[in-house]
């Protein structure tokens, strides 16, 4: 994820961004998450695609227990931390200037018999791949992490990585931009790609994409 601000609409509020804080209720749980719009800019606070795909993983009823879940461009931990909660083992990446929030987030709301449960990991997308096992993850998740396009073949470097053939990939994201259906259609060249959800409130698509033909369901 950069660690640069970028323009918001769909009715993104200036109070929301700046807020120190962000409140969510998931998994029976309440998660209030510190944000740092100042010192880390998109990094560090929630975006509704987080939030989006969030509330499909608990309301689908998708069984997360005990599967093997990489996030990319975490930010403040919010989807990692909500996908803990419900039974995964996660790994939470982001870029190194982001680790330190992210971090505290994810220890000030995962109960502590959780915690063995929920790595944060460096990741730069196409820099740190050898860190990670090829096709060593269930479910890759991102949200809000298609927006900018020089970053688009390093993304798509990454998931490419760190799939095998089960491996289930979900996207989350509001299309801003004609680069983001660019993206899209990269994504097209190398995978299976299926939109699987639209929340018409937030304007967020959550699209799913696996290697080849497969649609094995979650």
């Amino acid at each position: 994820m950069a660690l640069v601000p970028y323009e918001e609409g769909g009715g993104w509020t200036a109070r929301q961004l700046h807020s120190p804080w962000a409140t969510f209720h998931f998994a029976s749980r309440t998660i209030r998450l510190q944000q740092d719009w100042r010192r880390l800019g998109v990094a560090a606070v929630v975006w509704d695609a987080a939030v989006v795909l969030c509330a499909y993983l608990e309301m689908e009823g998708i069984d997360l227990r005990d599967r093997s879940v990489i996030e990319l461009g975490a930010g403040t931990g919010l989807l990692g931390i909500v996908v803990t909660l419900l039974g995964a083992r996660v790994t939470i990446t982001d870029r190194a200037a982001a680790l330190e929030l992210l971090e505290s987030n994810v220890q000030a709301n995962l109960p502590p018999e959780l915690h063995p449960r929920a790595v944060v990991k460096e990741l730069t997308w196409g820099k740190d791949l050898d860190n990670f096992s090829p096709g060593a993850f269930d479910l890759i998740l991102g949200a809000d992490i298609v927006y900018l396009e020089e970053t688009f073949a390093e993304l798509l470097q990454t998931l490419e990585h760190l799939c095998s053939e089960r491996t289930v990939i979900l996207l989350s994201c509001r299309i801003r931009y004609e680069r983001d259906l660019k993206f899209l259609r990269m994504l097209r060249e190398h995978f299976s790609v299926s939109e699987v959800h639209y929340d018409s409130s937030k304007d967020v698509h959550i699209y799913k994409a696996q290697r080849g033909s497969r649609k094995d369901d979650l």
